[in-house]
């Protein structure tokens, strides 16, 4: 035991000794794994002589009580086995309604065949118990569900999930439309775009470039001649920032991206429309450019939205 009080505290210094020593010629995280060692390499010969002494104490028993007292333990260490695994077996039985082998002759039935009888045991109780749960169960799904309607069915419920899920994919198609600018936008012809810009264009629009975009005070927007050119880009950037040496305004303020989006798409509709009593022609003459724009590194406040 000396030895062993030895061996431990030579152990343990070695791994405090590391975290202490100021100059120690190994880096610090090189001193601290050595001292986690030498304190695990501690722990084990403790686990060790925790064993053995054990193992001690079980052989001075034997030579102090003698083999009979052992044999005697031992044996009454057997019996409690075997009371316990008794009780397991009658905890078992009750559960599932069985009748231990001693008493199956009380319960053997009348009729034979070919020299073999059928026990009378009964259905388990707690499958009893649990068919009659799918009873109730099924009660009171059929109340909830069909009769009082007080919760969703599958369908109904899946249909709910879906308006919750259209609802939350509108409100993030207007957040996400609302970052579209000059560089991002995008030529559409999707209805429900035009028919916002349509509704912009009546309020905002019409009364410079007239109700169908023939032209009054503003240029015509129908025809084949622009002044700012006829990419989507160039009628967003146009209807975003003005023309003010023309008196247009600024519609950066007062329309959303997505305002100024539909608007400049459906500026881009009225090509070829022909309407009555159209304004004479402005600008440059242009082939129908269909394509989006190319990011830019920056965009300068000189578009403008007379053509």
């Amino acid at each position: 035991m000396k030895l062993l009080r030895l061996i431990c505290l030579s152990l343990l210094v070695l791994g405090v000794q590391p975290a202490f020593a100021a100059d120690s010629l190994l880096p610090p995280e090189t001193m601290n794994y050595i001292g986690y060692g030498a304190i695990l390499t501690a722990l084990v010969v403790i686990l060790i002589a925790a064993l053995m002494v054990l193992k001690a104490f079980k052989v001075l028993t034997r030579l102090v009580l003698g083999p009979e007292a052992v044999t005697d333990a031992k044996a009454e260490r057997a019996a409690r086995k075997a009371e316990r695994k008794i009780a397991r077996a009658d905890r078992l039985n009750k559960l599932l309604s069985l009748k231990p082998m001693s008493e199956e002759h009380t319960i053997i039935l009348q009729d034979e065949y070919d020299g073999i009888r059928e026990l009378n045991n009964p259905t388990p109780a707690w499958f009893m118990y649990l068919f009659y749960g799918t009873i109730i169960f099924a009660v009171c799904y059929l109340l909830i569900y069909h009769v009082f309607n007080a919760a969703p069915l599958q369908y109904e419920e899946y249909k709910n999930e879906m308006a919750v899920a259209a609802k939350e994919k509108a409100a993030f198609l207007a957040k996400s439309a609302n970052n579209v600018d000059e560089n991002t936008v995008k030529l559409t012809t999707d209805p429900a775009v035009l028919a916002a810009g349509q509704a912009v264009f009546s309020t905002r629009c019409a009364a410079c470039h007239g109700d169908k975009g023939q032209g009054l005070v503003g240029p015509n927007l129908t025809d084949d001649f622009w002044l700012h050119g006829n990419k989507i880009s160039d009628v967003f950037k146009t209807i975003e920032y003005g023309v003010q040496s023309k008196g247009m305004p600024t519609w950066e303020n007062q329309l959303t991206p997505k305002q100024i989006s539909d608007v400049a798409n459906y500026v881009k509709s009225l090509h070829g429309t022909n309407p009555a009593n159209p304004k004479e022609p402005q600008g440059v003459k242009m082939a129908e450019d269909n394509s989006s724009p190319k990011p830019a590194e920056k965009t300068t406040k000189t578009a403008m939205l007379s053509k």
